[in-house]
């Protein structure tokens, strides 16, 4: 299929920007993704949450753009735009008409190359008050909102990139100054850590004439090397309770696995689906149909550049026990584990995933995003059919041969109702 194994141009500038162009006339559209390798990993101990902050500091104006005008210029011509910072990185994205490529470009090189010339303590002090706000209301004030939190301070030490929530720790985010930033800036936000994907509507030579324009005059720093981590293994489970501001019981079981891309996480991925991954999920239909032990319960496989975990959590019904779903789920896992998975529940997981991955491709949004993805952690843009057959290779063993994380120490991390403090 045309969709999976895309014609690309892919090439680099002397300041060593990576750029991949792929060209979509089917609509005259074009978007702009641009990665930084730069995430929540590479925070100061001290100052956790600097990426994030950073996040929302690139659209408070730049030497040739005033404040709010970045959104202005998008959205007036018929736009729309974002960003996200994750552990491992940090996209801005804006999707537009294709006639207005060139103002795209100009705005994500200005806040590139020129950022620093319009920082001010204002700014800062503007956007500290504004991720503050946003930590109380999605982590701190938000029932259920410190999971991640509590989940990473368990499963990784305190010296993991992993270990702090991407959003920063509260007395971090109030002591950010300008020289925080502007270390971070002169660090991370230059060519040669980041990688442009234009894709759409246009044409190559007129694209690549607008990146030197608007980037090639860009000076780069030193290149940022990765992270040296120590495998961070646990040693022995560990577990929590977190008597929270929620009116129902919540139980999260977490077992380390691999970093992203190792072949095995494809079959983790069958395995998440077959438990949970519809009505027909091994686990839902045990614990919400049958026993009506839960409301929910989900099952998922994440990983980055410096490790992965396979996460179950469940929230209970009003009265019903977290330690019988807790049993319940060893037992299933035990169960699958002995016995296998059936080749109806491989073949169905294999095809909903397929079809996911294929719908998720009509977007160009997510295609020039994959292409972004891939190329950061592959240094292969288009690596979509090659990741669709990984999960074609994977069959009844592969997924049985991963009952040895399983097998190893884990997290249970539980939040129960304040009222229930000093009775469970």
């Amino acid at each position: 299929m045309k969709i999976l194994s895309l014609d690309y141009k892919k090439y680099s500038l002397q300041n060593g920007l990576e750029v991949i162009l792929y060209q979509d006339k089917s609509l005259p559209i074009a978007v702009v993704n641009l990665w930084y390798n730069v995430g929540s990993s590479r925070d100061p101990m001290n100052k956790t949450g600097l990426a994030h902050l950073f996040e929302h500091m690139m659209f408070q104006g730049s030497k040739h753009v005033k404040k709010g005008e970045h959104f202005k210029f998008i959205q007036d011509n018929g736009g729309t735009l974002n960003a996200s910072t994750s552990f491992d990185v940090t996209n801005y994205f804006e999707k537009i008409p294709s006639d207005f490529l060139e103002t795209a470009l100009w705005l994500e090189s200005d806040r590139m190359g020129f950022f620093l010339e319009a920082l001010t303590d204002e700014t800062l002090a503007n956007q500290i008050e504004v991720v503050k706000n946003e930590r109380l209301e999605r982590y701190d004030n938000q029932p259920y909102g410190l999971t991640w939190q509590k989940l990473f301070g368990l499963l990784y030490n305190e010296s993991h990139p992993y270990h702090a929530p991407t959003i920063g720790l509260m007395d971090h985010i109030l002591s950010y100054n300008q020289k925080d930033v502007s270390d971070f800036c002169n660090t991370y936000y230059q060519p040669r850590n980041a990688s442009l994907v234009i894709a759409g509507d246009f044409e190559i030579d007129s694209a690549k004439d607008l990146v030197e324009k608007y980037f090639s005059g860009i000076n780069s720093s030193a290149k940022v090397d990765p992270l040296n981590v120590e495998e961070s293994e646990l040693h022995e489970s560990k577990s929590e309770v977190v008597f929270d501001s929620v009116s129902l019981e919540k139980i999260l079981l977490v077992w380390k696995t691999e970093k992203i891309f190792h072949e095995n996480n494809f079959a983790l991925d069958i395995l998440s689906d077959i438990l949970t991954g519809s009505k027909n999920g091994r686990l839902h239909n045990i614990l919400v149909l049958k026993q009506e032990l839960a409301l929910q319960v989900s099952a998922f496989q994440y990983s980055g550049s410096y490790g992965g975990f396979f996460c179950i959590t469940a929230t209970a019904k009003p009265g019903k026990s977290l330690d019988e779903i807790k049993k319940i789920i060893f037992e299933e896992l035990t169960n699958l584990f002995t016995n296998n998975i059936t080749i109806e529940e491989l073949i169905r997981s294999k095809n909903g995933i397929k079809a996911n991955f294929i719908y998720g491709m009509q977007s160009l949004d997510s295609v020039a995003n994959h292409l972004n993805h891939y190329n950061f952690y592959l240094g292969e843009p288009n690596y979509f059919s090659h990741e669709l057959s990984l999960y074609e290779k994977v069959e009844r063993e592969s997924v049985k041969n991963c009952a040895k994380y399983f097998n190893k120490p884990f997290i249970d991390l539980r939040f129960v109702p304040k009222e229930k403090e000093g009775k469970v």
